[in-house]
């Protein structure tokens, strides 16, 4: 069994001169958003939910994006609903997010 129940990671990449890139999109308010949720909901820790900023995850035309693990589900989202989506739907309630999965 994995430590944690879901890993998430979060492309918080910002790359130099205006390239594209998933921090210019709001990347790390996101993370810190999902990081603070899932503490206030009480599914941090062992046996739970960890969410960590990730370096480039190569899939910047994509962006901003995510992976969770240990199911390697790739979303696309764009503001703090979207994140909440995730967070109600498949890390509580195991459903992948279709609309948001890529």
């Amino acid at each position: 069994m994995s430590y944690f129940k879901h890993h998430v990671f979060f492309c918080c990449n910002q790359r130099e001169n205006g390239e594209s890139c998933c921090n210019n999109l709001g990347a790390s308010n996101a993370q810190t958003y999902a990081k603070d949720r899932i503490a206030e909901l009480k599914l941090k820790g062992k046996g739970k939910v960890r969410i960590n900023k990730a370096g480039c995850l190569d899939r910047c035309d994509d962006g901003p994006v995510l992976v969770v693990y240990p199911e390697a589900v790739w979303y696309q989202y764009v503001d703090t609903d979207d994140i909440e989506e995730i967070i109600q739907e498949h890390l509580i309630h195991g459903r992948v997010v279709e609309r948001l999965k890529i």
